[in-house]
Formats: structure tokens, C-alpha cells, sequence
């Protein structure tokens, strides 16, 4: 028998946070700014809220390697016999922090934190006023807390992102079909993770790569099937690189990318 040759695998694909790996846009600018400048934080305390994936982690990772922060996350609180020694340390980012498991954790960290004069970074999708919480003294707390949101993003940010996504793993997908997904899938960083990494999923061992019929078969349910049957390219599309027969739709403006982090910005106090 011949030897078959061994099926390829998924890589797992860790993400990256890096500064720049970051794009700075008219959404997080706000946060941005606030970032980077800590001492006029009210009470020392920050949170970041907004919808999933448009980069609270990130920027949670970015601040606390820059200033030394401890990281940790809502859903994995230690116990307060297990915490960390924050005055050692340069400051606390909370991650996820509206999942917390444990109340008394938090605000404990809260409390040490404020005697401390440590500042603290805190994210969720939700600001913390809205959170469930049902200890008072924490939830006074969080009402105090200053909350900045990330918006959602503008085309040209989600155009980069695409483009950043599929480059983070080795995909060269063809402008036109980036265009075609963009207009046809739900317009939240979320959705175009989950798309890339379906996509990448399906596109393992083809020759042809990511073309327009695989994401509209691979993503029906997040294109609806009636964008997809609408395109009446898609099912000729070969994936190639060559000029599409229909003029191509011009490309969205450079984002400039975080370089060092964080960034100087003359601004109006808020």
C-alpha cells in the first residue's frame, strides 16, 4: 500500500497583545487617553467596558506590562488567602471583573489597593454601576469608579482588523473577498474573529485557500443564506490574486498603529 500522507492539523493560535498589534482608532481613543494618564484617575480606579472583542484584554495586557500591574481575571479571583501581594506590586488589572467569583475578593482588593494608593484597571461589557452585585460596600465602590467605553468600530478599523486576523495566520486572502465578507458579516470584532478562525478551520489542506463559495458555505449562519445567494460572483470566485472583472472597491485609509505604549496625548482634561 502506498503511505498515505498525514492529514494536517490545527495549529493553536494564541493571541497576541502586543502594542503593535494594536490599532488606534476614533473608538478606543477615549481609553486610550485615559491610560495614559493614571494620576487623574478619581480614587486611582479605571474601568473599560464595551462589547466583546473590541480589545479590553489587549489593552488590560499592554497597561499592565507596561506599568508592572499584577493581571488577573474576574472568573479565576483567588481566594483571599491566595491574593497577591499588591503592595509589591504597581497596580491591579481586572479582566472579565463583572464574572468575578468571589464579591468579598474584589472588594478586599478594592479596599488594599486604596490604602495602597495603587491604581486599578478594571474591564467587563457592561460599566461596573450596571453590575449585579448584592454586597453594598462593593457596590458603592463600583459606582464611584470612573467608566470609559471602547465604541464600536468605525469601517476602516474593521477593515484592519480583517486584514490583521488573517495575516496572524498566514492567510492571504484576496481584497475582494475581505470586501465580501465585510459587507455581509455582523459588524462587531467578535464576529470577524469567529469568522477568521472558522475560516481558517475550513481552508486546512485546500489548495484553493479562502475563497468567496468556502466562507459562504463555512459561515452561512453569520452571512445569512440570502447575502450569500445574492452574490452571483461568489460561485465563480477562484480566490486568486488577479484584478476582479468589476472595479475594485478603493481601500480604506492606513490606521496607524500604538507604537510605544502609552502614548503622549495633548488633550482637555475630562
Amino acid at each position: 500500500m502506498p503511505a498515505q500522507l498525514p492529514l494536517p492539523l490545527p495549529l493553536p493560535h494564541a493571541a497576541r497583545h502586543e502594542a503593535a498589534d494594536f490599532v488606534r482608532a476614533p473608538s478606543n481613543d477615549a481609553a486610550l487617553t485615559w491610560l495614559d494618564r493614571v494620576a487623574d484617575w478619581p480614587q486611582r480606579r479605571l474601568a473599560l467596558w464595551g462589547e466583546a472583542g473590541c480589545g479590553k484584554t489587549h489593552l488590560l495586557h499592554l497597561w499592565a506590562g507596561t506599568t508592572g500591574a499584577h493581571y488577573l481575571t474576574g472568573p479565576d479571583l483567588p481566594r483571599l488567602d491566595a491574593l497577591p501581594d499588591l503592595p509589591a506590586s504597581r497596580g491591579l488589572a481586572i479582566d472579565d471583573a463583572a464574572a468575578m467569583a468571589d464579591e468579598a475578593t474584589l472588594l478586599h482588593l478594592l479596599n488594599v489597593a486604596a490604602e495602597s494608593r495603587l491604581p486599578v484597571l478594571l474591564a467587563a461589557r457592561a460599566p461596573p454601576a450596571r453590575w449585579p452585585v448584592r454586597l453594598p460596600d462593593l457596590a458603592s465602590r463600583l459606582r464611584a469608579v470612573t467608566a470609559v467605553e471602547i465604541l464600536p468600530p468605525d469601517d476602516a478599523l474593521l477593515h484592519a482588523l480583517l486584514a490583521r486576523l488573517f495575516a496572524d495566520r498566514q492567510q492571504r486572502v484576496p481584497l475582494p473577498t475581505q470586501e465580501w465578507l465585510l459587507s455581509r458579516l455582523p459588524r462587531t470584532p467578535a464576529a470577524l474573529r469567529e469568522a477568521v478562525e472558522r475560516l481558517d478551520r475550513a481552508a486546512l489542506g485546500r489548495p484553493g485557500g479562502i475563497t468567496r463559495p468556502l466562507a459562504r458555505d463555512a459561515l452561512a449562519d453569520l452571512i445569512g443564506s440570502d447575502l450569500a445567494d445574492a452574490d452571483p460572483e461568489a460561485a465563480d470566485d477562484p480566490g486568486s490574486f488577479a484584478t476582479p472583472a468589476t472595479p475594485e472597491m478603493p481601500a480604506f485609509p492606513e490606521i496607524p498603529t500604538i507604537g510605544e505604549f502609552p502614548t503622549s496625548l495633548k488633550v482637555p482634561r475630562p
